[in-house]
């Protein structure tokens, strides 16, 4: 019982936090704050946040699946160990591989800001790639609760 409710627990945090920062913090700050690259930068720091905490939630359910007294069948087990997979693959492709070039841009804009550049263009593409694997990372979560429960 002790396993089930630190497995649910754990996938609950990963999928609430996912959620919460994307779907609600994030727009929340460029609703609210006039200083666009300033709550492009707060929302940054939020997604490195994130995809850390993803990364080491992933970590920790996956073990808990592999190690842990597990009451599920092996089915159970291997659809959640690849939901998990998948949603780590999203955080490695959409934050780990696009942020680095983000970031490039973002530093070469300077202080204006990359939307003021030459570079916007690349930018959004980078941004909606990052944003594409952010939402299949979200839908896969939806899974990974329910096969958990």
């Amino acid at each position: 019982m002790l396993a089930y409710r630190l497995r649910l627990l754990l996938g609950t945090l990963w999928v609430g936090s996912l959620w919460t920062i994307g779907y609600v913090v994030a727009p929340t700050l460029f609703y609210s704050l006039s200083d666009r690259v300033l709550a492009g930068t707060i929302a940054g720091s939020l997604f490195h946040i994130e995809a850390w905490l993803g990364i080491v939630l992933a970590l920790a359910l996956a073990t808990t699946l592999v190690r842990g007294r597990v009451n599920i069948t092996r089915d159970q087990r291997r659809a959640c160990l690849r939901l998990i997979g998948f949603m780590a693959l999203c955080i490695v492709l959409g934050y780990f591989a696009t942020q680095p070039f983000m970031a490039a841009l973002r530093h070469a804009a300077g202080p204006a800001g990359v939307m003021a550049s030459g570079a916007r263009l690349e930018f959004g593409i980078l941004h909606g790639v990052a944003s594409a694997f952010y939402l299949v990372q979200s839908l896969l979560g939806i899974g990974l609760i329910l096969k958990l429960r």
